[in-house]
């Protein structure tokens, strides 16, 4: 077993090449950037993925590019090469690797490596109407394949790993490693400005940051808006930040402005600015809006989820009277709107990446060091 230093793990980056970004793609780009802050013993990484922008070889606007480790990647495109993946095929971008980590259950199986397979949730068993059919069929026999062929499931939260040993998954193939909050640039204050101008917002303002799809339940935080509203000291209006998902789309709603995607710097200065965060998936498997938004000093009122640690304004996301109380309650409440960023800036000192980082090291070096199957 050669030094930590030496140990060469082929990190599954594709989703840093999609547009929009995903809850994946910021787990990804969370651990690259923990492992860059490790003092030493920093493994040696290559970044596997699809076609890059451009067709294989281009380098200009690629995403991976940016981060200086080793790129391998296919000829194909992204569709075809996990198409590829679920028949037992295309391993072979992952090159001479000692450990394969994928981050996600769209994974290169069955190959001499040993594959550690993040499981970031099973909403989809949860919550099925809340997901197209063909997806559910995917996401389960994609779950299947990794239970038969991964070494390791890495879950971010004891809530999924326990779904999963209810599931029949032994115990001991599992590891929980929180993910960190860490992860967003200076915010870029004039830039956050902009972006509300364009919709008209000039003044205080509610936030909300998600995909719009089923499982987010933003018609139902749409709905407590317009019962919160006019119980807010002003007509505060509620800005929904992120990109359309499946499913229909939100009506129009007074006071509900929809930013759509924007760039993370202008992300941290909406969270920065607003009166609170409200982020009321129906489940979640970890949630790192919430806590992007207390690394921001935002109050946050969330469904309950792990990444939390109790540190929002709770509230049953299938209650609309309840989510409607706790935005009067985090957007005007002077009081617990300071006990709310106290406890949420308390919990995201707890969520570094460089923690998270050095949790996944130990498991590729424990990993490489076992004998080979």
């Amino acid at each position: 077993m050669p030094p930590v230093g030496e140990l060469r793990v082929a990190v599954i980056a594709d989703q840093l090449r999609r547009r929009p970004t995903s809850g994946i793609a910021t787990y990804t780009r969370g651990l690259l950037l923990g492992v860059r802050r490790l003092d030493g013993g920093a493994p040696a990484l290559t970044l596997v993925a699809s076609r890059p922008p451009g067709g294989r070889g281009a380098a200009t606007g690629d995403p991976l590019a940016v981060w200086g480790w080793p790129v391998r990647s296919s000829a194909l495109p992204g569709p075809v090469l996990v198409r590829l993946w679920d028949r037992g095929r295309g391993r072979g971008v992952v090159g001479d690797a000692e450990v394969v980590h994928a981050a996600s259950v769209a994974a290169p199986l069955g190959g001499p490596a040993p594959v550690a397979v993040v499981v970031h949730d099973v909403a989809w068993r949860e919550v099925p109407d809340a997901f197209p059919e063909r997806g559910r069929r995917w996401h389960e026999a994609a779950l299947a394949r990794a239970v038969a062929g991964a070494a390791v499931l890495v879950t971010p939260s004891d809530r999924t790993a326990g779904l999963l040993v209810d599931a029949g998954v032994a115990a001991e193939r599992i590891v929980t490693i929180p993910e960190g909050c860490d992860h967003l640039p200076v915010a870029d204050a004039d830039g956050a400005a902009a972006a509300l101008g364009a919709l008209g917002v000039v003044g205080p303002y509610l936030l909300s940051v998600s995909t719009i799809e089923p499982r987010k339940n933003l018609v139902r935080l749409t709905e407590a808006y317009t019962r919160a509203r006019e119980r807010l000291p002003e007509p505060w209006p509620l800005v929904v930040v992120g990109p359309s998902g499946w499913g229909a789309s939100l009506a129009p709603t007074p006071g509900v402005k929809l930013a759509g995607v924007v760039s993370d710097a202008v992300l941290a200065g909406l969270y920065a600015g607003a009166r609170c965060l409200a982020y009321v998936p129906i489940v979640e498997g970890w949630g790192l809006p919430p806590v992007e938004a207390m690394a921001a000093c935002a109050p946050v009122v969330a469904s309950p989820m792990p990444s939390t640690g109790g540190a929002a304004l709770e509230v049953d996301p299938t209650d609309v009277d309840a989510i409607a109380e706790g935005l009067v309650v985090a957007a005007a409440d002077d009081r617990r709107r300071s006990e709310l960023v106290t406890a949420g800036l308390l919990r995201a000192r707890e969520l570094t990446w460089e923690s998270a980082a050095r949790a996944h090291v130990e498991l590729w070096t424990a990993l490489a060091a076992e004998p080979r199957r």
